[in-house]
């Protein structure tokens, strides 16, 4: 049976064109045609007026660390690899020592606040090898958003120590990684200044052995910190992101806050995709992405919120920051459409994902707004209206998969 919303305003394919009247019609969680005026075709299925709405493609959340949802805001003035390191971070303590049920229902209520911002999947970089990848899976189970999960073994080298060296990884790390491959989407990797260039390689073989049984993710973090972007090219006599392109090759890479203008210019060229988190760097006070100069480059930018420790899972929010901040520190402000793209139509690409647009054949992952809602009415611009006003009271309703999520998922009684 089809569903059909007549009378609707939308954000049309993937240059989210504004229509102030179209109709969308959904079929076994696909949307089956979208398109201007009213809707003049027969259905099969109940036909819905949709006045005063705007439908936008679902958000993609596209770098998360749900994991430490758990720990919200510990050590929140703490220096930044003391709070992040993976290996003697507070982050790292906290999944140690948390118990397994109180890490599996927070990372469920995350997931669960997520869709009530509007996020319809999201990409998790899994700590904790094979048991991560189990709670997390868990903490999934029976909820409608669509759970990307990128995991790890926990195995890492001192690149000072190692560099030279050049060790690669043990045959049993090996094994786990394959095991964690087959268990996951792929491999979300802490970073260059983490592996030496052998176990880069091997982390892609790997990935690139198995893909040809399934589809596999590579994500990495690459130039978070000006630290350890000047501990790269001090031990190793280059940048992170030149080491993982050339011994790595990922599908994406996040960050990118201190990236150079050749290292972007070398992911625009490898048509490798960015996830910026600019909260997180925010929060974290490592500095503002150049997301101005990656688009202008030709790189295709996602949004992601990182961390729950130290950043909230609302891409609301994070569109309305990249506003502000490419208004006050960019040469030319990226357009509120480039932004919105940017959560939606990015990052599905970047994902490979059916889903961030609202076009034939994709995936039907939407958000409902209401027009009218105190926040936004008169909306003279949509686009800005979306990414400068907009919150989560706005939503009347999210579609994933087609169906419309239910008030427990939203973690309503």
């Amino acid at each position: 049976m089809a569903l059909t919303i007549s009378n609707i305003s939308l954000f049309i394919g993937e240059n989210l064109e504004y229509i102030d009247k179209g109709y969308v019609v959904v079929k076994n969680g696909i949307i089956e045609s979208v398109g201007t005026g009213d809707y003049k075709g027969k259905s099969d299925g109940a036909i819905y007026d949709g006045e005063g709405i705007l439908a936008i493609p679902g958000f993609i959340n596209a770098h998360t660390h749900i994991g430490d949802s758990f720990g919200k805001d510990i050590g929140v003035d703490a220096a930044f690899e003391t709070r992040i390191h993976p290996i003697y971070g507070i982050k790292n303590k906290i999944l140690r020592k948390s118990e397994r049920k109180h890490l599996v229902n927070f990372m469920r209520s995350s997931a669960m606040s997520m869709m009530r911002n509007g996020i319809v999947a999201f990409a998790d970089f899994r700590e904790g090898g094979l048991e991560g990848i189990d709670q997390i899976k868990e903490a999934l189970s029976g909820l409608s958003i669509k759970g990307i999960v990128l995991g790890r073994p926990e195995f890492y080298h001192d690149l000072s120590k190692d560099f030279v060296k050049n060790p690669k990884l043990p045959p049993d790390v090996i094994e786990l990684v394959f095991q964690i491959a087959n268990a996951a989407d792929g491999l979300g990797i802490s970073g260059a200044n983490e592996n030496t260039d052998n176990s880069l390689n091997e982390y892609g073989k790997v990935i690139h052995k198995n893909s040809l049984k399934k589809k596999f993710l590579i994500g990495i973090h690459a130039a978070e910190s000006l630290e350890t972007t000047k501990k790269s090219i001090t031990v190793t006599g280059k940048s992170e992101v030149q080491r993982i392109v050339s011994k790595l090759l990922p599908n994406f890479v996040v960050h990118l806050t201190h990236a150079s203008d050749m290292d972007i210019e070398l992911v625009a060229r490898k048509k490798i995709g960015i996830v910026v988190c600019p909260r997180a760097n925010g929060t974290l006070g490592v500095g503002i992405p150049r997301i101005s100069k990656m688009l202008s480059s030709g790189c295709c930018v996602g949004i992601g919120t990182d961390n729950i420790m130290i950043n909230s899972p609302d891409m609301f929010r994070e569109l309305d920051y990249v506003w502000k901040v490419s208004r006050t520190l960019a040469d030319r402000p990226i357009p509120a459409r480039e932004i919105l793209k940017m959560a939606t139509v990015n990052g599905g690409k970047i994902l490979d994902l059916n889903s961030g647009a609202i076009m034939t054949g994709k995936s039907a992952d939407i958000i409902f707004i209401d027009k009218n809602n105190l926040d936004i009415s008169p909306m003279h611009d949509p686009h800005v209206s979306v990414i400068h006003r907009a919150n989560a009271s706005c939503i009347l309703n999210v579609m994933i998969n087609g169906k419309f999520i239910d008030g427990d998922e939203f973690g309503c009684m």
